[in-house]
Order: structure tokens, then sequence, then C-alpha cells
């Protein structure tokens, strides 16, 4: 049997050979230039790499669905350079494969920066309804509501050029790569895991980011033993482009006195590599004064427990398919009349049925989706529909599935379900704002 190839990344060098590399993580839907203001001065004392995401920056479209499945990658690309061990600053997204090189993989990691990032990045529920959106839509109205959340308005007016390289930088990335990636910050959680991060870290976000803002980055910082924060002003989610002089200055001042030693010095030499072409850098921004950053010091790892049990799988299950705010309401209306019932359905149904390999998630919502129509259960095939959409059927094939049971359903339960169906895409894929 032929053993699976592990995917690499795409990746450039800046800065000499012979010095230790510190590598830089870009963020959902940017590519390598997000840090080129930095590189200059960063490349004096480290030979930095960058890499893009797939998918971004022309990088092979293959998808990555999990944040480990990225970090594999990244930990690929450099076991092929020979590089073991090495500094890390990672925004966003790139923030929480430098939390999981940490947790999984402490040896490598000397030093480590986490911009912008958080141990768990919103709902899960926001970023599959995001994926649904671009399944739908295409990545045209992310793209444009991108600067927006990447920046302030202050700065958005006032730097036209970087304004639209954002957009476009989205709009030019693969769709299906957008999505997978989405799906890896929905499944990302590290809340109860960031006790055993061992390595010297800083926090550092912009005040005004309301994506994975300040009090997002203290919760980093609580959790991390060995981690400082600094707040950098007039800053909003994509600090490092915002504030470039501030970014710089912090990360030269970390990755210069909290350089962790690795137990065994020895080393492998870093060889040669040429990377790939490089795409049209980002605009350059005008040099700024570098704000003064609030820098302060940090203020139980979980246990290993049981294999996970039927309730325990079934609700995870539960939660990806149908999503946390469905469930959470049905599961805070159970009292002691139907509880008993609601751990039946999460056991039985989640647990042992959806958990079966014999089928994957979109076979197993057409079927349900029919079975509903059949049944006439038209409050349940809302929340399948908004289900079926999250775990990959675009609104076509739902219709298609619809109109399959017109046939072996009857016309009037088909009808009535399109109402349904058709109410809930509209809700499900118009782009927010």
């Amino acid at each position: 049997m032929t053993e699976a190839k592990i995917e690499t990344l795409q990746y450039r060098f800046d800065g000499p050979e012979h010095l230790p590399v510190l590598i830089l993580g870009p963020s959902l839907g940017t590519t390598w230039h997000m840090w080129d203001r930095q590189v200059p001065e960063l490349a004096k004392q480290w030979r930095v790499l960058r890499f893009d995401l797939p998918g971004h920056g022309g990088a092979p479209a293959h998808p990555a669905g999990s944040v480990a499945d990225l970090t594999g990658r990244l930990l690929a690309t450099l076991d092929a350079l020979g590089v073991q061990r090495f500094g890390y600053a990672g925004c966003a997204l790139g923030g929480a494969v430098g939390i999981e090189l940490a947790l999984r993989h402490p040896e490598r990691v000397a030093s480590l920066a986490l911009v912008a990032a958080s141990p768990r990045f919103g709902t899960a529920d926001e970023f599959r309804q995001r994926g649904v959106v671009v399944r739908t839509n295409g990545l045209d109205p992310i793209a444009r509501t991108a600067p927006d959340r990447w920046f302030t308005g202050g700065f958005a007016a006032a730097q036209p050029a970087i304004t639209e390289w954002a957009v476009q930088m989205v709009r030019t990335t693969d769709p299906g790569c957008y999505i997978a990636a989405c799906e890896a910050l929905a499944s990302f959680d590290v809340r109860a895991e960031l006790g055993r991060v061992g390595v010297p870290t800083l926090v550092l976000v912009g005040s005004d980011d309301q994506i994975t803002g300040p009090a997002e980055a203290r919760t980093l910082v609580a959790g991390i033993p060995d981690a400082r924060l600094a707040v950098v002003p007039g800053a909003s989610h994509l600090v490092p482009v915002e504030q470039p002089a501030a970014v710089t200055d912090l990360l030269v001042h970390h990755f210069s006195t909290a350089w962790q030693q690795p137990f065994d010095t020895g080393q492998t030499a870093l060889p040669a590599a040429v990377a790939p072409a490089v795409p049209a850098p980002a605009p350059v921004v005008p040099a700024q004064a570098a704000p003064v950053a609030e820098i302060a010091p940090a203020a139980v790892p979980a246990q290993a427990g049981q294999a996970p049990d039927r309730y325990e799988t079934g609700l995870k299950i539960r939660r990806e398919v149908l999503g946390d705010a469905h469930v959470d309401r049905t599961l805070a209306d159970a009292d002691e009349f139907s509880g008993d019932f609601q751990d039946f359905v999460t056991r039985y149904a989640w647990g042992e049925i959806w958990d079966r390999p014999g089928l994957d998630r979109r076979t197993r919502s057409c079927v349900t989706l029919s079975a509903l129509v059949a049944g006439g259960h038209l409050e349940e095939l809302a929340a399948h529909t908004r289900a079926a959409l999250r775990s990959g059927l675009t609104p076509a094939e739902i219709a298609e599935v619809l109109l399959q049971t017109a046939v072996y359903c009857g016309v009037p339960a088909a009808n009535s379900a399109f109402r349904v169906a058709q109410r809930v895409i509209r809700e499900e894929t118009t782009p927010a704002g």
C-alpha cells in the first residue's frame, strides 16, 4: 500500500542562510505580503521564512480543513528544508498554527508570537455560515467587506491603495480553500490546553480589533504560563499592515530576548532553498511613528480523561451539523420531562448513527431531508436544510433532493418543503451587511 504524501506549503526565504529561522504565518484571506514591512528589520537577525495558506497567493489549491492539517503541512515543508528549530509569529489563523505547534511539537519552537489570535475564534456557527455564503456567492462579498474587518476606518480612508490590495487579495483566493480554512477555524478550540504552552510567548493585538481584540488576547495571556501582552493603539485586526513600525519593534524585542535554547544543541544546518515565484507585493505603507504599546506580564491544563462516550461524541457531531445556537436552544428547553429524550437523541441518533463511517455527512443530509419531507416534519426540515448547507450541499443540490421527493413523497409535501427550504437558504446565503 502506497503511503499518502503529505502536502507542503508555498514559501519564501529572506535573510542570510546562517541565521536562525523565524517563521511568519498569515491570516485567513491574506498572503505572505502582509508581513512585507516587518521583513527588512527582522532579516537582519533571522532567516525569515514566510508561507502562504493553501489556495492563497497563487499557492496550490489543496484545501486543509483543520489547524492540525495546516500545521502538519508546515512541518513537512520545514522537514524538507532541514529546519528543525525556529521562532514563530502568526496572525489570526497563522496564530492558531503557532499555538498548535507549541502544544503538539514544543521541541521545535524556540519562541512564539501570537498576533490577533484567540484560543477559539468566535463561534463555529459564524465560520460555517461564512463557508455557506462563499459556496453560494463566491468570495466577492467577503472581499468587499475585508477592509472593514481588517482596518480602522481612518486607515482605510487614508490608504485607498492598501484597501484595494486587501480586497483583491481575498478576491483571488481559491474559494474551496477559503471554505476549508473557515472549517479549520470553526473546529479550533484550545481553551482548556493553554496551560501546556511552555514556550515564551508574546500576545500582540490592535486596540481597535473587533474580531480578536484585547479580550481574547488577555485570555491567551491568562492561560499561557510565560506570556506577555502588547496592545498596539490605533490598529485593528491586520495590525502588522496598519502599524508596521510598532509591530516590528515588538517582534524584534521579543525574539531577541525570549529565544528558548533547546535541550540538545545539535542542529541540522539549513540548506539553501529556492522559493517559488513571488507574486506582486503589497503597496508600501507610508512610514509612521511607532505608537507606544502597552506591555504587561501575564496574570489548568486539562486532565487526561477517559475516551469520549457516545453522549460526548454525539454532542460534538450534533453541534457540528446543526450549529451551536440550535443545540444550545434545544438543550436549554429540556427539563425533567424531556431531558431523557434529549439524552437519547444525542447518544443514539448523533453518537451512533451520524458517527457511522458508511456514509459521509453530505449523503446523510440528503437522506435526512428526504425522510423529513416524507414525514411532513417541516420544523425539523428547516434545521436540517441549514445543516445541509453547512455540510457542503449547495442550494442547487438541495433543490434536486426536494424535486426527487416530489416524485416519491407527493407534490403537496414537496411544495411545503420548497417553501421552508427557500426561506432558510435565503437567510443563510445572504451576505451580512
